[in-house]
């Protein structure tokens, strides 16, 4: 075997001891590493030469990049997973006549469009479902965050967060508790301003929590503005806090009708 393909090797199956390990540090600095040795092979994207290796190259560097977005959300890491993502896209794209299919693909693309569904980049979501195929779309994978979108589209939250315990692998875990945390969010910001208070059991219910102490542990942790007391959860400290605008409404009348008698005039 080619000496630089042999080291590749050897430093990939150091990586992937160290994440078995959970030693997520480790893991960083090899990987970091593995994507110096892989610049040195021509067979790979942009330039795709057509070497002794090549088959072998381009395997091995899919393999890499794919651990590496699997990495990013064991770290929590939405910059580098974009940024692993879109190094390893053309391995699924351009390569496709190249290589055999990767187990891992439909599990990274369904990874992908979560991702843009938590950062609320529907448009994004919409054209990278459209480059996919009709097999592909079936998926359970892909199919699971098909049906959370919708979901969430529709206002069915409750959907949403059940989905968590039926998500198609672990992965998917870190993305679906950033979705409950962005539903809740906007759920909470909803009920401050639509009521002054509410009982404990309702906001339990609204905000989509199992039990009492789920509730008090967000309010504590999410919204200190916010007081609990004889049963009830209070909005209205949180609105006396609220910094309010003064309309300047003697000024926009007077500005009105300046506007209008210079409309006369014009006429």
């Amino acid at each position: 075997m080619d000496p630089q393909l042999t080291e590749v090797s050897q430093q990939l199956e150091r990586f992937k001891a160290a994440f078995v390990r959970k030693d997520y540090n480790t893991c960083s600095d090899l990987l970091s590493r593995l994507k110096v040795l892989l610049t040195k092979f021509t067979s790979l994207p942009p330039l795709f030469e057509n070497t002794p290796n090549a088959a072998q190259e381009l395997t091995l560097a899919r393999d890499i990049y794919e651990h590496a977005v699997v990495l990013s959300v064991k770290t929590e890491d939405q910059d580098a997973f974009e940024r692993d993502f879109f190094q390893l896209k053309p391995y699924y794209v351009d390569a496709r006549n190249r290589l055999p299919p990767s187990p891992q693909e439909n599990l990274i693309l369904g990874l992908n469009l979560l991702r843009l569904l938590v950062q609320n980049r529907i448009a994004e979501f919409h054209t990278e479902l459209e480059l996919l195929s009709s097999a592909t779309l079936e998926n359970p994978c892909i199919k699971h965050a098909v049906e959370l979108e919708q979901s969430f589209m529709e206002g069915a939250y409750n959907r949403v967060l059940s989905a968590r315990q039926t998500a198609p692998d672990a992965t998917y875990v870190y993305f679906m508790d950033l979705l409950a945390k962005t539903i809740r969010d906007e759920i909470a910001g909803c009920s401050e301003k639509a009521y002054d208070y509410v009982s404990i059991s309702d906001a339990r219910q609204m905000l989509l929590f199992s039990s009492d102490q789920e509730l008090l542990t967000y309010v504590n942790e999410e919204h200190p503005e916010w007081e609990v007391k004889d049963g009830f959860v209070v909005f209205q400290k949180a609105k006396e806090t609220a910094p309010c605008k003064e309309i300047p409404s003697l000024q926009l009348i007077n500005q009105t009708l300046s506007y209008a008698r210079e409309l006369e005039r014009i006429v």
